[in-house]
């Protein structure tokens, strides 16, 4: 076999592989080697020819599972692993499924997989924020090719999403160029909600929606259930903090949890966690005219389908960025375990002996962004 070269993200599937494999050898059970889980961490395609063939197959469904979550950045997915993956397929004469090839769709390139339906209850909790890497979505398949073991509801939505983004490039391109007024860029999100993102504006969607003599743009209804806010700007102006404690105020007062800012062409999703305080975070942003591909936009896009915001799909990527937003690791770092660990390495690489309460100041003072500390720790 040829030498195999991994980049940062092979070689993230590649350790997760790995770390499974070493669990379920532990259990008594046989996986695939080293070299083709190697391979599948290069290819995402879950099949291989010739030696450890059968294994890789018995393994499909749960190798398929771990590449989906990893897409969205989870790190350790094999330790959610629902009940049915925790054992290989009980017939190797099943089908070889080709999960997560890289296809061209109309020279766009749709590479990764969002979690399976359910996925998003298995995600660990916690505080959101900003995804630093756009978690990724399916690959719509061509007509007659084998693809992933996806819903069918699922491919309908993102091949709508997709199209629909391609289709509303040039006249968002339009609206900023003649920087059109809040009403003009109104009309074209009510067209991108409907046509790309399956809502049924009689049914789904409720303009001017009136929130104690205030009225938000829209109000979203699911199974006539209101589930999310939409504040719309014109196409030119940046969203920013006032816009978001808008939106925020018709959320608390109807305790809704999804609050939507969009200009036509930037789309910010933020949930709300009620409580005293409120928190409010991000869960993502993408610029429908920004640098990012247009696999990239519909990964995104995707998450305000109505199919998929009524399965919770979006849950997945604001409790994974929950767990590692800057804020929540350094409370894990300042944590008194982790400063006791840190304390024995520092005593076994230096033969120095330190505190806990030494190593906190340290990391506060000199280590981390005053900004961040301020905003943690704020009275």
């Amino acid at each position: 076999m040829n030498e195999i070269s991994l980049d940062a993200k092979g070689q993230n599937r590649l350790n997760i592989l790995v770390r499974w494999a070493a669990e379920v050898t532990r259990a008594g059970l046989q996986v695939p080697g080293h070299s083709q889980l190697e391979l599948i961490a290069h290819t995402k395609v879950v099949a291989v020819a010739g030696a450890g063939e059968d294994l890789v197959l018995l393994w499909e469904p749960t190798i398929s599972w771990m590449l989906k979550q990893a897409a969205f950045g989870v790190s350790d997915p094999y330790l959610h692993l629902p009940d049915e993956l925790r054992a290989p397929a009980g017939s190797a004469t099943q089908p070889s499924a080709v999960v997560l090839e890289e296809i061209v769709l109309e020279e766009i390139v749709l590479a990764e997989a969002v979690p399976a339906e359910g996925a998003s209850e298995q995600a660990a909790a916690g505080r959101a924020a900003v995804p630093r890497q756009a978690p990724a979505a399916p690959a719509p398949r061509a007509a007659g090719s084998q693809g992933p073991r996806l819903p069918k509801w699922e491919i309908a939505a993102i091949e709508q999403v997709h199209d629909a983004i391609k289709r509303y490039i040039k006249p968002l391109e339009a609206l900023r160029a003649r920087d059109a007024n809040e009403g003009d860029t109104r009309m074209v999100v009510t067209d991108m909600l409907c046509e790309g993102l399956d809502y049924d504006k009689f049914k789904d969607l409720t303009t001017e929606y009136m929130v104690k003599q205030d009225f938000a743009d829209y109000g979203v209804r699911i199974d006539k259930q209101m589930v999310a806010f939409i504040e719309v700007k014109r196409i030119s102006q940046k969203l920013n903090e006032r816009h978001l404690r808008q939106v925020l105020m018709y959320a608390v007062n109807e305790g809704v949890e999804w609050m939507v800012l969009t200009n036509g062409a930037v789309w910010q999703a933020y949930h709300l966690t009620g409580g005293l305080p409120v928190v409010v975070d991000m869960a993502f942003e993408i610029d429908l005219l920004g640098p990012a591909t247009l696999a990239e936009k519909t990964e995104l896009m995707f998450l305000l389908h109505k199919e998929a915001l009524k399965r919770r799909r979006i849950d997945e990527v604001w409790r994974h960025r929950a767990a590692t937003e800057p804020g929540a690791l350094l409370d894990v770092i300042l944590s008194g375990p982790v400063l006791d660990e840190l304390r024995k390495e520092v005593r076994r690489r230096t033969g120095i002996a330190t505190t806990a309460e030494a190593l906190s100041e340290v990391i506060r003072t000199e280590i981390v962004d005053p900004k961040l500390l301020a905003k943690r720790f704020k009275a």
